[in-house]
């Protein structure tokens, strides 16, 4: 572990003030995310107000060779945050303006910090969303950081196709824009995209312009309950190929329903079930609707329940929220082992057949839960994370899956991003392109303070 020398520490209490602290609480705090990854610390944590403060932030741990870690709202599942080799944890929390909305132009502007509720909220009477929903209220900067997307990708894409531009702090404190507010450009390197999904490894994002869209007309939910798995999954499979835009898709086995429903006081029926939404007009959404409840009654769908009225909707979407703390809860002081995989949408049912396998003697509490839409699909396992030979278990269970869908064509992630916990299979996946994305590192960042530690091997 690298240590801050006095003369740092000076330097960044001046820049600061009582917004730099060396405290355990705060230190503890900033070093893990939500899932059972083993804390690592930083030495200090620094609270950034503004683009040129983590610029300065930045310039100063530079001068010693000393890591920084963006830290967001700590909603990280793979180990983002462990600060692996000490360092400072920049805390962008309280970057959390919203510079600029233009409703013409379907766009804004926004600090890092702010969260993706905080901007939903804010636009809410402007008639105006912004759909990426990955389920925490994860702030923007580090959605783009890990390029997250979640419940609506199915319909709106991901952060990938809903970030215009960034500001960035590389890793010598210089501030560079990339992209801008023009739908479509030919100039250059898509320095964007370079940036989205990173993880803080080549720079900081402080400011992040994205794609806005009309609240819809008419908004539906529906829930359905099949037999078995392959059912929901064959119902959905047909759905995407025949190209109905539905805007949420999600899957929740058998277990994860009877989670849900001691954590969030429902009573779903207790089979795997699949749950819709539906945006458009009154004459586009009852289209889908009848095309959807044809196709799922085909498959064996059943009790097709509808969920039209706004709290009938959030609290159904706020469950399937809390589902990985819905899984955690059945134990005490269990922690959540998360993983996505995403795999063509063809191959969908026969991965998770397969994971349905790996996990029939397993010894912990697991769920199944996925946006089909896009053949993207997780397990979450509440594990006791002091107990060796579960995690070995569930260690084995996780490697088998992410190499069984890797093999069909897929991706060890979909949308939590590398960090720590999917590092092993980055070259699996990737093969020599990992080569390229090292020589990409070492020319950002040569000393490699930007979130050591994380993505490549």
């Amino acid at each position: 572990m690298t240590s801050l020398s006095p003369a740092l520490l000076q330097a960044l209490h001046a820049l600061l003030g009582d917004r730099f602290s060396t405290s355990f609480a705060l230190r503890e705090q900033h070093g893990r995310g939500e899932a059972h990854h083993a804390a690592a610390l930083p030495a200090a944590v620094a609270f950034a107000e503004t683009t040129a403060e983590v610029s300065e932030i930045v310039k100063l741990c530079a001068s010693e060779n000393i890591p920084v870690i963006a830290f967001g709202a700590g909603t990280s599942l793979e180990g983002h945050l462990s600060a692996v080799k000490g360092g400072v944890s920049i805390d962008l929390s309280r970057m959390s303006k919203i510079t600029r909305v233009s409703a013409e132009d379907l766009d804004c502007t926004v600090e890092a910090g702010v969260t993706r509720e905080q901007l939903n909220a804010y636009l809410r009477d402007s008639g105006l969303f912004f759909p990426i929903d990955p389920g925490a209220n994860a702030s923007l900067g580090g959605m783009a950081a890990t390029r997250a997307s979640g419940t609506n990708a199915v319909r709106y894409g991901t952060m990938r196709e809903n970030v215009l531009g960034l500001t960035v702090v590389l890793p010598n404190g210089q501030i560079i824009k990339t992209g801008g507010r023009a739908r479509k450009s030919s100039a250059g390197y898509d320095l964007t995209r370079l940036f989205v999904g990173s993880e803080g490894t080549l720079g900081i994002i402080t400011e992040v312009t994205l794609r806005l869209y009309g609240i819809p007309e008419t908004i539906s939910a529906a829930l359905c309950s099949f037999e078995n798995v392959q059912q929901a999954v064959g119902a959905a499979i047909q759905i995407v190929q025949l190209g109905i835009p539905i805007a949420r898709m999600e899957l929740m086995d058998r277990g994860l329903i009877k989670a849900v429903n001691a954590y969030s006081g429902l009573n779903m029926k207790i089979e795997d079930t699949l749950a819709f939404e539906f945006h458009g007009s009154p004459a586009g959404v009852a289209e889908q609707v009848e095309m959807v409840s044809a196709i799922v009654a085909e498959n064996g769908g059943k009790d097709f329940e509808w969920a039209n009225a706004p709290e009938e909707r959030n609290r159904l979407w706020k469950a399937r929220h809390n589902a990985f703390y819905a899984v955690v809860s059945q134990r005490p002081n269990a922690k959540g082992w998360s993983s996505d995989v995403c795999v063509p949408v063809s191959r969908l049912g026969d991965c998770i057949l397969e994971t349905r396998a790996l996990l029939k003697d397993c010894t912990v509490p697991t769920a199944i839960l996925g946006h089909v839409g896009d053949g993207n699909y997780h397990v979450v396992f509440a594990v006791d994370p002091n107990n060796a030979e579960e995690l070995v278990e569930v260690a084995a269970i996780n490697k088998k899956m992410v190499r069984h869908a890797i093999s069909v064509g897929g991706t060890s992630t979909g949308e939590h991003g590398v960090g720590t916990g999917k590092i092993a299979y980055l070259r699996e996946e990737h093969g020599d392109a990992v080569d390229l994305m090292s020589v990409i590192k070492r020319a950002v960042d040569p000393a490699g303070i930007m979130n050591p530690g994380k993505i490549l091997p």
